[in-house]
């Protein structure tokens, strides 16, 4: 007998699961089928065991720099034990999935573990859109929903010529299995996930090499961010390469050793690590999940939704990573949110994706939101800018974390915020009040006017907010 729910989940990573619990606070059943384990790539492959491992990282750096604030650390009792590193990442990892397993039954959604397909019209069903679930024992099981939200999310993309291993040649998700640390690795891609294991690994005292393909780190962040990172990452001695081709066909992998011959800025080279790690973006998990057998359109390669996440078949619908757009973990579980509203009958305006925060977990950290200043031109606003640098704060004084800034882009017109962009210690929890000001349409002046408590990071926003109209009294 099929099981028969209001709403069928395909996929339980953070988009899926928070589509599954609105839906169910709003008076649905609900069901989730998911292949591995609950939580998806954010939970097990992703943002929390990556984080995890930068906080690790974070801790060794500033022990080894306990003398800048009179303390003294015996010679050689500042050591790295990766085994116990890796070890609190998963603890970290496992407390999460017990509690989200916790939510499920809170909230009574069923939770089946199998490799679903989408089948079209049966006899359960006059309409596409029931799934067949093959089950761990190799049994079959048919999941029957009035609504099916896709969310199955994406995997790390390789290149032609560079197929990851998982022992040479590494995506992220095999480098967050790694036992022990190499000495040395060449890291393909400089968005976000290359820079966040670039920072990451040169802080455990791997030798790093960052090579890019564009003419910058980080393309989608504003180009002041892109250049005071870079500098950072080479004072901390990061090799970092940009406008880089490598020549896939004379990659050579030994036993403990890789090359490649790139060509570059200053001519061809040899790039040599004992690993290589590719991050070079991630592509949709949207196919062989059975979309052939229904009308679902997709386009390069992610499933094309409308505002709400309808497919071209509105029973269906389709949240996060599949969907292409911003592929962040918390962009994944808005939309995943709002499609469970829209089946609940709640239609709220859709958030502008340029107003979704953006987040890089580096040493320093980077956040941001909205338009950069090459984009605000771009669309033909007249501009004004207000920067501040963490240096004319005095928290940041006292932390000892007094590299980057905080740079505010408004309209010079109508005065509205068009993007703010932020690097240095603990921004990403920043970051919140400056997209909260975008969402409600503030001003950079009513976001100065708002008495910031003193001493404080947040000053650096209020500052840089007032600073936009000359009127800063810190910088």
């Amino acid at each position: 007998m099929a099981i028969q729910v209001d709403v069928a989940v395909l996929g339980g990573g953070i988009g899926g699961y928070s589509a599954a619990i609105r839906a169910a606070q709003l008076g649905k059943t609900v069901a989730i089928v998911e292949a591995d384990k609950l939580g998806g790539t954010c939970l097990h492959k992703g943002c929390i065991p990556s984080k995890a491992l930068l906080r690790s990282a974070e801790v060794y750096t500033a022990l080894k720099q306990a003398d800048t604030y009179g303390i003294t650390v015996s010679e050689g009792a500042v050591a790295l034990d990766f085994h116990k590193v890796q070890h609190r990442k998963e603890q970290t990892v496992d407390q999460l999935y017990r509690g989200l397993q916790q939510l499920m039954k809170k909230n009574r959604i069923q939770v089946i573990h199998g490799k679903a397909r989408v089948i079209g019209p049966s006899i359960f069903s006059p309409r596409s859109g029931s799934l067949a679930v093959e089950l761990a024992d190799g049994e079959m099981e048919s999941v029957v929903s009035t609504n099916l939200i896709i969310a199955t999310g994406s995997r790390p993309r390789s290149l032609p010529g560079l197929q990851p291993d998982g022992k040479h040649v590494l995506t992220s998700d095999d480098a967050l299995l790694m036992e022990t640390l190499p000495e040395s690795i060449l890291i393909v891609g400089g968005g976000v996930i290359g820079v966040e294991w670039a920072s990451m690994l040169q802080d455990f005292g791997v030798q790093v090499t960052l090579a890019e393909a564009g003419i910058r780190l980080l393309p989608g962040e504003d180009a002041e961010i892109s250049a005071e990172l870079t500098r950072m990452l080479k004072r901390r001695g990061v090799r970092v390469l940009t406008s880089v081709q490598l020549k896939e066909e004379e990659l050579s992998v030994g036993d403990s050793e890789i090359s490649i011959a790139a060509d570059t800025q200053d001519g061809e080279v040899l790039l040599t690590a004992n690993k290589m790690l590719l991050s070079v973006g991630r592509v949709a998990n949207a196919n062989g999940i059975g979309l052939e057998n229904t009308d679902v359109k997709t386009k390069d390669g992610f499933i094309v939704v409308n505002e709400y996440g309808q497919t071209s078949e509105p029973h269906i619908y389709a949240v996060g990573d599949c969907i292409g757009g911003v592929q962040l973990a918390h962009a994944a579980a808005h939309e995943g949110i709002a499609a469970a509203e829209h089946i609940g009958g709640i239609k709220k305006p859709a958030v502008q994706p340029h107003l979704i925060p953006r987040c890089i977990y580096s040493h320093p950290e980077i956040a941001s939101y909205g338009l950069t200043e090459d984009g605000a031109r771009t669309k033909g606003h007249d501009i004004k800018t207000g920067k501040i640098p963490f240096q004319a704060i005095g928290k940041a004084l006292v932390q000892g974390n007094t590299e980057g800034f905080v740079k505010v882009i408004a309209d010079r017109k109508t005065n509205d915020i068009l993007g703010v962009h932020m690097i240095g210690a603990h921004v990403t929890d920043l970051i919140s009040e400056a997209a909260l000001a975008g969402l409600l349409d503030a001003t950079p002046w009513e976001v100065g006017e708002m008495i910031h408590p003193h001493p404080t990071l947040s000053e650096a926003l209020g500052e840089a907010m007032l600073a936009v109209d000359g009127k800063s009294i810190s910088f």
